[in-house]
């Protein structure tokens, strides 16, 4: 299977934007694994811009377009020094690729991309995917990672797409307000009472929330993929959906 993963500052990181050890040792090993089970993987990161602000000891993500810029500009350096080393650790070499909205919709570019990716995968190279944040601007912006892991999965005709998130799934309600609420297994179409089940704000540090990931859902559906959204806290939730296992929510693509 050709997967795309696509994880969220939160699972990176701590509420400090420092860098969450434990959980990055644990994913590379997990997702390492799964490539030597022969899938494919393509992993669109976000973290650099959370990495950032940690190093920099900055208390709140900043807001300014040139401080996000230089933030992301040196978290980038970290989050691709822990995975090239981590990946390292089981013999997997992993290649960067940063693109922006732009590139896109240059036709040239955007194939471009496809063929990049597919030459790494066939020389054995998991690649990582994130937004260029230090150069991007909000006219060529993607805007958020999950957008972009469904774009990129539609690119390269992934067999699945799968959300590692700080969240179960979706729910029936706010699972934090409300103890009733209950996780919806599978959906089978985008409607207007999913975006309002998906409410809006995303962590401190990151730029999404499940709005983000019911529209990087439609993307993935429409294009005939089926995404999961799962909780990233514990990477092996990985295992449970290569294995068939249900797990999180599944958007159903149409076929």
């Amino acid at each position: 299977m050709r997967i795309v993963v696509k994880v969220g500052t939160s699972t990176l990181t701590h509420e400090s934007g420092r860098i969450n050890i434990r959980r990055i040792e644990t994913l590379c090993k997990v997702l390492s694994d799964i490539k030597n089970a022969g899938h494919e993987l393509i992993l669109v990161s976000s973290g650099a811009i959370g990495l950032g602000v940690g190093k920099l000891n900055l208390k709140d993500k900043p807001e300014d377009m040139p401080t996000k810029q230089a933030a992301a500009a040196i978290g980038q350096c970290e989050l691709m020094y822990l995975y090239d080393k981590k990946f390292l650790e089981y013999n997997h070499i992993v290649a960067q690729i940063l693109i922006t909205g732009a590139d896109f919709e240059n036709e040239t570019s955007s194939n471009n991309i496809r063929n990049t990716i597919d030459r790494l995968l066939e020389l054995n190279v998991m690649p990582v995917v994130n937004e260029n944040d230090s150069i991007v601007t909000d006219e060529i912006s993607v805007g958020d990672n999950d957008t972009l892991a469904a774009i990129v999965a539609k690119k390269v005709e992934a067999d699945l797409m799968i959300v590692l998130s700080d969240i179960d799934g979706l729910y029936t309600a706010n699972p934090r307000e409300d103890p009733n609420a209950e996780i919806i297994d599978v959906v089978f179409s985008i409607t207007p009472e999913i975006y309002e089940l998906a409410g809006t704000k995303g962590t401190r540090l990151g730029t999404g929330g499940m709005i983000t990931k019911i529209k990087a859902a439609e993307i993935a559906m429409e294009a005939g993929i089926d995404m999961i959204i799962a909780n990233g806290t514990h990477p092996e939730n990985l295992y449970r959906i290569l294995d068939g296992e249900k797990v999180g929510t599944k958007f159903r693509g149409r076929k």
